[in-house]
C-alpha cells in the first residue's frame, strides 16, 4: 500500500494523543489556507492542471507517463490533464529525438507566463496578509518556517523541493 493511503485504525486516533488537537487544527489552518491560494490562480485551470504544468516546467519535457509518475496519477488522468493543457496552448507535444513512439510535452511561453502570474499572485497575497501581522508575529512564523518544511518533506514524492518551491 502506498504512503496517500494509510489504513487507519481506531488506535490511531491522532485526538487521542498530545498531538490531537495540534494537528487537528493544523490541518484546518493549512487547508484553509491552502484554498485561498488556489483561488489565486491565473486563468481557467484546475488544481491538477496547474500541478503538472508545475512539474513539466520543473522537470520537463517529459513523457506523459514520467508526468503521471511525477503527479502520482493513473496515466489515463494525466492525458486528460495533458489535453486540456494543449488546447489551452499552456504545453505542447513534441516528438522524441531517440524514440519517435514517444512523445514529450512541454511549457509554452504561454504556460510558463500563466505559472509565473501564479506565483506572483500568490505571493502578493501571502504578502498583504503577512503585512497585517505584528512584528512579532511576522517573527513567529519565520522562525516556525522551517519545521512546517519539514513537514511538508517529509514522505514527499521523488518529484524534488523545485517543484513544491514553484507551485
Amino acid at each position: 500500500m502506498d504512503n496517500l493511503s494509510p489504513v487507519v485504525g481506531a488506535d490511531d486516533r491522532p485526538e487521542d494523543g498530545p498531538e490531537g488537537a495540534l494537528a487537528s487544527r493544523l490541518r484546518l489552518a493549512i487547508t484553509r489556507l491552502g484554498r485561498r491560494l488556489r483561488q489565486q490562480a491565473v486563468g481557467n485551470v484546475t488544481a491538477s492542471q496547474l500541478s503538472a504544468l508545475t512539474s513539466l516546467a520543473a522537470k520537463g519535457p517529459l513523457s506523459l507517463g514520467e508526468l503521471a509518475a511525477i503527479e502520482q496519477i493513473a496515466p489515463p488522468s494525466m492525458t486528460r490533464i495533458a489535453g486540456r493543457l494543449e488546447e489551452a496552448g499552456l504545453i505542447e507535444r513534441r516528438g522524441d529525438t531517440a524514440d519517435r513512439r514517444v512523445a514529450r510535452v512541454t511549457v509554452t511561453r504561454a504556460g510558463a507566463d500563466l505559472l509565473e502570474e501564479t506565483r506572483t499572485r500568490r505571493d502578493l497575497f501571502l504578502a498583504r496578509r503577512l503585512s497585517r501581522l505584528s512584528a512579532a508575529d511576522r517573527r513567529a512564523l519565520e522562525l516556525a518556517l522551517p519545521l512546517l518544511e519539514q513537514l511538508a518533506a517529509e514522505e514527499a514524492p521523488e518529484c524534488g523541493p523545485s517543484v513544491a518551491d514553484s507551485f
